[in-house]
């Protein structure tokens, strides 16, 4: 039953998107007309945003469309090494700038976030924009009103892979250039889990297989992204896998709270904390992993889980997020104590779900 109400929520959003979106497609005869093109992407945007952003913006500047990238917020250091990146404008920090490409847009690219409240302080800028808003993403629940054109396939694994499939339908593949290929590579390395989650498809290491056939070299990508942290970052690491993690084990569940002061004392900057929710997974039998992390502002929090347990709507329902079946968000304003609270009320809530382990 659980399976089968998925397939016809699927149908259902298939039928939507027709409905409110035009399809890509319907731009491929559009591309060699050059344009002014803004491509924007989620707030602190992880190595799937920035990479397909970045991938995009090499394939449509090689037909003279007048391109800027658009990040909402800063990024992670450890996506500096990605070409481009000193291009790209960070909102908060260069708003004029930013708002002026904006404003003389023809196409705004909406790439790994199916909702405009996803790009912060951006939101309004987006929604009261002029030129025609393109979506390309694979999270579920998309708000398709407010595109033009796109694509939102949940069963994709990640946006790199959407862009590069937009690149081959498009019949321009011989366009594909290494700064393309590492950019894309990147994102779908990093969206996989390295190539372990259940999305990676035989198309995606079909499309790996086609960028390493253009001499693409993996090595010095993996190295860039996982290679180059600073030693607090492990010292930080230690101290919550030995202070902040709890074990539930009769629901199968690993929470990791992580108070502010922590941030603080270990100078932890945007990215440290990057794919630390994944850790309590390794643990046999856990079946839900979350992180709370206490950011000043607000308390932001990350969802994995394993087999039929669906974390999206987890996060829909009790922390005002969403995002995959097995991999969601949210955030909340109330305190560390109370969304850790509402946590355990959530889990209890989910016992019967939970204690049942099923891959």
């Amino acid at each position: 039953m659980y399976t089968e109400n998925r397939k016809w929520k699927t149908k259902n959003f298939q039928l939507l998107l027709r409905r409110f979106m035009q399809l890509l497609e319907q731009i491929f005869s559009l591309l060699l007309q050059p344009r002014k093109v803004v491509i924007t992407t989620h707030q602190k945007p992880d190595g799937d945003a920035m990479g397909s952003s970045l991938g995009l913006y090499h394939f449509l500047i090689q037909f003279g469309h007048s391109v800027t990238v658009i990040s909402p917020t800063n990024w992670a250091s450890f996506l500096n090494w990605m070409p481009g990146t000193k291009q790209v404008l960070d909102y908060e920090r260069q708003t004029e700038e930013a708002d002026k490409a904006i404003d003389g847009a023809d196409w705004i690219f909406c790439l790994d976030f199916n909702t405009l409240n996803r790009t912060k302080r951006m939101e309004q800028k987006l929604e009261n924009a002029t030129a025609q808003r393109i979506l390309i993403d694979h999270h579920q629940e998309p708000q398709t009103e407010k595109f033009a054109y796109g694509v939102s396939d949940t069963t994709k694994s990640s946006t790199c892979e959407m862009v590069y499939d937009f690149i081959e339908d498009s019949g321009y593949d011989d366009k594909i250039n290494m700064e393309i290929a590492e950019c894309l590579y990147a994102g779908v390395m990093t969206d996989t889990g390295s190539f372990r989650f259940p999305a990676t498809s035989a198309n995606v290491h079909r499309m790996v297989a086609n960028l390493k056939d253009k001499g693409l070299k993996q090595g010095p990508v993996h190295e860039a992204l996982y290679d180059n942290f600073m030693e607090n970052r492990f010292r930080f690491l230690g101290n919550v896998l030995l202070n902040r993690m709890e074990i539930f084990y009769e629901y199968n569940t690993a929470l990791i709270a992580i108070p502010q002061a922590d941030l603080i004392k270990y100078n932890i900057k945007t990215g440290d904390t990057e794919g630390l929710v994944n850790y309590p997974l390794s643990i046999q039998g856990i079946k839900l992993a979350a992180i709370i992390i206490d950011r000043g502002e607000e308390r932001k929090i990350s969802f994995r889980s394993k087999g039929g347990f669906d974390v999206n709507t987890f996060a829909r329902t009790y922390f005002n997020g969403g995002g995959h079946f097995n991999a969601a968000g949210g955030q909340s304003k109330e305190s560390l104590d109370e969304v850790v609270a509402l946590f355990s009320k959530a889990m209890t809530e989910n016992k019967n779900q939970l204690s049942n382990y099923q891959f």
